[in-house]
C-alpha cells in the first residue's frame, strides 16, 4: 500500500472515529484501533489529534462547497439558469445539501466540529468555513443576504434533525413528522437512511 493509499485509510478511519466520540471523546489511539495501524504511527503522519482533526472536518467542509458548486453549475447550463427568485432553484440547492448530510459520519463530523469552536484552531477553521459557503451562495446565485441567510439556517436545522434522528422517529410525534417533511421534502427518504446510519455509529460507540 502506497503512502497516500495509508494516508486515506488513517483519515476514513478517523472519520468514523470522530463521528462517534467527536473531538473530545476521541483520541488518536481509538483512531489507530479503529484503522487498525498503531498510535506512535496516527501521530506521525498527523502530529497531533487537532491537526487530525482538522484534516477530517476539511474533508467534510469541502465535500459541502463541491456539493453547492456541482449542482450550481448543472442548473447554470439549463434553460433559465440560476434564479434566486425560484422556489424551485433553492428546493434543488437544498436537495443537494440533504442528500450530501445523509452520510452519517459527514453530518456527525461536522456537527462537532462546529462545536468544537472553543478550540482555536478548529473554531478557525469553522468559521473561515462558513463564511466561504456564505460568500459562494452569495456570489454565485446573485440572492441578497437574507436569502442566503434563510437557505443556510435551513441547512442547519436539516444538520441538528438529523444528528437528533428525527427522520427515524418522525412518525412517532405529528409535529415532528411535519416538520422532517418541511424541511426534508423530497430527500426525506435519503434522510432516513442517513440516520439510520448513525444508529449503527452510535451502537457501536457504545460497545
Amino acid at each position: 500500500m502506497s503512502a497516500p493509499e495509508r494516508r486515506e485509510l488513517v483519515l476514513a478511519a478517523a472519520s468514523r472515529a470522530f463521528a462517534r466520540g467527536g473531538y473530545a471523546g476521541t483520541s488518536t489511539d481509538a483512531v489507530a484501533k479503529e484503522a487498525g495501524v498503531s498510535q506512535p504511527y496516527v501521530v506521525r503522519m498527523f502530529g497531533s489529534k487537532a491537526e487530525l482533526f482538522r484534516e477530517v472536518f476539511a474533508r467534510a467542509l469541502t465535500s459541502i462547497v463541491a456539493a453547492f458548486d456541482e449542482e450550481l453549475d448543472r442548473i447554470a447550463a439549463e434553460p433559465g439558469g440560476i434564479d434566486p427568485q425560484s422556489e424551485d432553484f433553492w428546493s434543488r440547492l437544498g436537495a443537494s445539501y440533504g442528500e450530501l448530510v445523509s452520510d452519517g459520519d459527514l453530518l456527525l463530523v461536522m456537527m462537532h466540529g462546529f462545536s468544537a469552536g472553543g478550540t482555536p484552531e478548529i473554531g478557525a477553521q469553522a468559521r473561515a468555513a462558513m463564511s466561504e459557503i456564505y460568500t459562494q451562495i452569495r456570489t454565485r446565485t446573485g440572492c441578497t443576504p437574507e436569502e442566503a441567510r434563510e437557505f443556510i439556517a435551513k441547512g442547519m436545522l436539516l444538520n441538528v434533525l438529523l444528528a437528533m434522528q428525527a427522520p427515524e422517529h418522525f412518525d412517532e410525534d405529528p409535529a415532528l413528522a411535519e416538520l422532517s417533511e418541511c424541511a426534508f421534502g423530497q430527500t426525506l427518504d435519503a434522510a432516513i437512511s442517513g440516520t439510520a446510519a448513525i444508529l449503527k455509529a452510535a451502537a457501536a460507540a457504545r460497545e
